[in-house]
């Protein structure tokens, strides 16, 4: 499967820059994979397309203030720090801007409290660093560090919980798991209001979900690890779901990639952490998830490839033809949509 096979054109005045004020006021549009229908809809109507029974199962990462700024001691350059995942104690897989210079030994400096020597090189072409300081590391960071928004983000955040989603718990994300930006707390409690159950994972989304696919033949491409959690009450939660023959629908594609992960037959999945370089492409045989709530993506980027998996690649590109001529909004702060395999009759 070629690359091209996943690319369109978007028009730069599509691509969000702020987010939807309320949250669940953005639109949503409703796929019926199997009619092939679409419908247009705001983000407050989704109970519409729930019933009792329903389980949602939301990723409830929180995006770390990952990005630090600081200066080369040798030189006084300016260099960025981009931290992607702790790998053990205060050793750090990150990104290094600029990079050329950034050679095994280099010290960086964030003020007088945080420093971090340059260990080694990655595969991907980041950086090990291990970071010296006096106190706790988490509350330095709280301090020096900058919450990043993706690069296609001209704008100033006004908010910075705006990129965090209303659930987000567990301190770890490079980036928000953003179709759950557009629920309010005051819309969770009337889903459970009518019957709809709420589940919680956790995958730390690391850049390497972002990151552009860079060969021809899809198959080809490799996935970067990222941590997930799947809790005991979660899993007893879906399995039971599954038996009762109701829907597990996944919001976004995080919380696909670590139901599925932590899967290893068709409706049953167990309490699991780990990591995780799952890649979803078409001819995926999903084991978990009935439908799908999801933002919409780049061109050719492995999130697009994830849901022309559960749907299909005609189908997803006809939809966002469609997005285009409705001028949704597109990326971390656009529109949504939702994937059913079809739509229920109240």
């Amino acid at each position: 499967m070629l690359l091209s096979d996943f690319d369109y054109n978007l028009p730069e005045e599509l691509i969000a820059q702020t987010p939807c004020e309320p949250r669940n006021h953005s639109r949503l549009m409703v796929l019926d994979k199997t009619a092939k229908t679409i419908e247009h809809h705001h983000f407050y109507d989704l109970k519409d397309q729930l019933v009792p029974g329903d389980t949602l199962i939301f990723n409830d990462t929180r995006v770390m203030p990952a990005r630090l700024i600081g200066h080369r001691e040798s030189t006084g350059g300016k260099v960025e720090v981009f931290l992607l995942r702790r790998i053990n104690g205060d050793e750090w897989e990150t990104l290094v801007k600029p990079g050329k210079k950034a050679l095994a030994g280099n010290i960086i400096s964030f003020g007088t409290e945080l420093s971090c020597e340059i260990m080694s090189h990655t595969d991907f072409g980041g950086r090990i660093v291990k970071f010296h300081y006096k106190g706790i590391f988490e509350e330095i960071l709280d301090r020096l560090g900058e919450t990043p928004l993706p690069p296609y983000i001209h704008e100033e955040l006004a908010d910075k919980e705006r990129y965090q989603t209303v659930y987000s718990k567990e301190k770890g994300s490079a980036a928000a798991p953003t179709a759950g930006l557009h629920f309010t707390t005051e819309m969770l409690e009337e889903l459970k209001a009518m019957g709809v159950n709420l589940g919680f994972v956790t995958l730390h989304v690391g850049l390497g979900t972002f990151r552009p696919v860079n060969v021809e033949k899809i198959e080809d491409h490799v996935m970067h690890k990222e941590y997930y959690c799947v809790p005991e009450e979660t899993a007893k939660l879906i399995c039971d779901t599954k038996a009762r023959g109701d829907r597990v629908i996944a919001v976004g594609t995080t919380s696909i990639r670590t139901l599925e992960s932590a899967s290893e037959s068709k409706g049953f999945i167990e309490a699991k952490s780990g990591w995780t370089e799952i890649f979803i492409y078409p001819g995926y045989e999903f084991k978990i998830v009935d439908a799908i709530i999801t933002n919409f993506h780049l061109p050719k980027s492995t999130l697009l490839m994830l849901i022309s998996a559960f749907s299909d690649k005609e189908f997803i590109l006809q939809a966002y033809e469609e997005a285009i001529k409705e001028k949704y909004r597109f990326f971390s702060f656009g529109d949504a949509m939702i994937i059913l395999n079809q739509k229920i009759k109240k």
